[in-house]
């Protein structure tokens, strides 16, 4: 059981760098967007910082529920509890002093959450996850 509890360590790790950097606003965060906007033009409304987030987030959501070789279930759960948790996010948003709720963002979430998932397809991507210490099947 306390292994068990142990996996949700990181997860909870992630959530509260999200929560910290959510509850700054956007000058004190200092962007990094104009390196990723020099590079990708055409994606200038993109938000990067959600993104990448959100893509470890769902992997560590993963790790805590999955085996060494996930389900398409077990990625779609990963997936949805990111953006359940990005939802969360924007709502927190909206009580932070220069920030604002919006739906882009969520999208970005569920994008970086579901790409993680979809880039454990790749069998190098999907090897290295593998040998990753898991949960026992019970």
């Amino acid at each position: 059981m306390t292994k068990q509890l142990v996996r949700w360590f990181p997860p909870v790790l992630v959530m509260g760098a999200i929560f910290y950097f959510s509850s700054r606003t956007g000058d004190e965060l200092g962007s990094l967007m104009p390196f990723f906007h020099r590079f990708f033009p055409a994606m200038e409304s993109f938000d990067w910082g959600h993104f990448v987030a959100y893509f470890v987030l769902g992997l560590t959501f993963l790790w805590a529920i999955a085996g060494p070789r996930p389900t398409a279930r077990q990625r779609l759960l990963a997936v949805l509890l990111s953006t359940a948790y990005g939802l969360t996010d924007e709502f927190h948003q909206l009580f932070v002093g220069g920030r604002s709720s919006d739906w882009h963002d969520l999208r970005n979430d569920a994008i970086g959450a579901a790409l993680a998932m979809l880039a454990l397809y790749l069998p190098f991507l999907a090897r290295q996850y593998a040998r990753l210490p898991h949960r026992k099947k019970q």
